[in-house]
């Protein structure tokens, strides 16, 4: 079986394009990953998800394990047969929905212990038992067991957030072992407190992952803040392997994170807003809800080639959403999701061809234009 490798082909100032190899396929960098929360990115068929250029999927270690149940996917045959993807997927740990999601959560140096915000019962999770799941699961990368802290916060919480974090990730390399072919981000905690980040960063090298996320940051701090911290925090993890930012977010911060020495991201936004009529587009975000589009025979973008945009016009996406019908949420959704890797693809050739700040100039100007005059 193949191992797990990246591979940096160009580089633009700090962004970065190349290659994440895995025995699953190709994970081309820049990446997106689709949110498939509940082993489905939500209104898509997964070969649908995949023509819209998506090499990797993220699942939720948190929501598989209350349901069907980590135990159960295994004896299906693994993550990948049991929702009809073969490529990479990538689980988070868990850590994130706890302090999210869960009920009456009690934590400790051991783990967690919560009850779920399904039906009430009680479960535990330790970074032993979230790389037990996602081994159960298959996942071809795994995130370490953390904890993440909302910011603001101040700096002694976030400090002992932080180190609790680091044993636990030592815990969680332990408990992972040498599986080849699959492989184990650390993840650097610290908040906006840039030494507590290299202490992160420190102990994270010396305890040695395949790959590194960036966590903690898209929690409420707001986009200059969060460009703040990446302007040095991606820049304290080790430059050989791919750097992950967890849970981000909209075109523009994406842009910025690459610019910024950012590799891989995650999101829900192309599937959440694509069931709110939100459509995200290379002249910005449009509501397909609004009045002005009812009589609109005009396609979402000309520009796109997606079916939403190829095949219908912005009246009938209008109509569909506004009767709340199941194929608004597909189409719209699909649509974002194309958008989303058309603008990776964008990115990967400007790094490739060492033009990224021109790139990034005419997107923002296409953005800051607005959206085409109304009929």
């Amino acid at each position: 079986m193949s191992r797990f490798s990246f591979t940096i082909a160009a580089t633009d100032g700090k962004a970065r394009t190349g290659q994440i190899d895995t025995p699953r396929g190709e994970i081309r960098t820049p990446a997106f990953m689709p949110v498939g929360t509940a082993a489905t990115v939500k209104a898509m068929l997964p070969e649908n998800v995949r023509a819209t250029g998506a090499d990797i999927l993220l699942g939720n270690t948190y929501h598989l394990m209350l349901r069907p149940g980590a135990e159960r996917v295994a004896n299906l045959g693994g993550l990948h047969k049991f929702m009809n993807w073969d490529r990479p997927i990538l689980t988070d740990s868990g850590g994130f929905q706890v302090m999210s999601l869960a009920d009456l959560r009690k934590m400790s140096e051991e783990g967690v212990r919560f009850k779920s915000h399904i039906d009430g019962s009680e479960h535990f999770l330790s970074p032993e038992r979230s790389m037990e799941i996602q081994k159960l699961l298959g996942s071809d990368i795994v995130m370490c067991f953390d904890e993440c802290p909302a910011l603001p916060a101040d700096r002694p919480a976030i400090e002992k957030s932080m180190e609790l974090s680091m044993r636990w990730a030592l815990r969680s390399r332990e408990a992972f072992g040498d599986r080849p072919g699959h492989a184990l981000f650390g993840i650097q905690q610290g908040g906006l407190e840039q030494d507590l980040r290299a202490r992160s960063a420190k102990a994270l090298t010396a305890i040695g992952f395949d790959g590194y996320a960036v966590g903690g940051l898209a929690v409420g701090e707001g986009q200059d803040a969060m460009f703040g911290c990446l302007d040095y925090a991606p820049d304290q993890l080790p430059a050989d392997k791919p750097r992950y930012l967890m849970g981000v977010g909209k075109p523009d911060d994406i842009v910025g994170a690459v610019q910024r020495g950012i590799d891989m991201f995650d999101c829900v936004l192309p599937s959440r807003s694509g069931r709110t009529g939100q459509a995200q587009t290379r002249f910005g975000q449009v509501n397909i809800r609004n009045a002005r589009h009812a009589d609109d025979p005009r396609p979402l973008d000309p520009e796109c080639t997606c079916p939403a945009c190829s095949n219908y016009s912005r009246a009938y996406l209008h109509h569909v959403n506004k009767a709340q019908e199941i194929i608004a949420s597909m189409l719209l959704t699909w649509h974002n999701l194309h958008y989303y890797q058309e603008l990776m693809q964008g990115l990967r050739d400007a790094i490739s061809a060492g033009n990224l700040d021109d790139f990034v100039a005419a997107f923002h100007a296409r953005r800051a234009d607005g959206d085409m005059e109304r009929l």
